[in-house]
């Protein structure tokens, strides 16, 4: 059981250039899957686990966002929106805003995966980590690990190698990009790595060790590519069909 409030960084401000042309004229986060944008389906989830706040970072054709986001009746949430005229990167966007997760359970997502998975599991996860983590981590298994970071763990699901994007690395279990963390964690990043720019390449390795995991056997795509959009797209179209028949059985 969660003691304290849940509030969560959605990280879309990115420019999308591996979905060009797609993403001249719409930042990425407003990509739609299925009948709604890939925004949207992440502040849903978190709805859905009784997140108290979200903050949501801009950059790139940020009015389009604003615009987006004061056009819904997202009701259950508060949002705030965190613009950044210049680009922070996954680490200082989250270092600027730390006082932000004050007295609560935080999460880090990167609005550009899709996936089925319902985030409670992820946070009891959390809950129950060893105590000696200070982060943990979301993975999943990818097809095409040298387009990921990969991570080998203990046989406690604890992170004790880490490879990002690198060729032919050993195996196939990915991070998925989505974090969640505590006060402890944001002590400990704003005392060693306060002018840290990339989550990824300089506080992940940093934590070997330290990082907890839950493994997900749900969907978990990367929608960077046109490729992978419509793979999304394609699993996103069979469940709604799938609802759909349900509710006329």
């Amino acid at each position: 059981m969660k003691d304290k409030p849940l509030r969560a960084i959605l990280l879309a401000a990115g420019f999308g250039t591996r979905l060009r042309p797609l993403t001249l004229d719409i930042p990425k986060c407003l990509v739609k899957i299925d009948d709604k944008p890939i925004l949207q389906e992440w502040i849903e989830k978190l709805e859905k686990i009784e997140t108290q706040k979200v903050l949501i970072n801009t950059h790139y054709l940020h009015e389009k966002v604003n615009k987006f986001l004061e056009i819904q009746d997202f009701s259950k949430i508060e949002i705030d929106i965190f613009h950044e005229e210049k680009l922070l990167g996954t680490a200082g966007t989250l270092i600027a805003n730390y006082k932000f997760f004050e007295n609560s359970i935080g999460l880090l997502i990167h609005t550009d995966n899709f996936t089925t998975l319902d985030l409670n599991y992820l946070i009891e996860a959390h809950i129950n980590r060893p105590r000696n983590c200070l982060l943990t981590m979301l993975t999943f298994n990818t097809e095409s690990p040298s387009s990921c970071g990969i991570v080998k763990l203990d046989s406690d699901n604890i992170v004790q190698e880490f490879f990002e994007k690198k060729e032919n690395p050993p195996g196939n279990i990915a991070n998925g990009a989505v974090y969640v963390f505590e006060e402890d964690f944001l002590d400990w990043i704003i005392r060693n790595h306060a002018n840290a720019f990339d989550f990824s390449n300089e506080i992940i390795p940093k934590l070997i060790g330290k990082i907890y995991t839950y493994h997900t056997y749900k969907t978990l795509i990367d929608i960077g590519n046109i490729k992978s959009l419509k793979e999304a797209r394609d699993i996103a179209k069979k469940i709604k069909n799938k609802e759909q028949f349900f509710k006329l059985e």
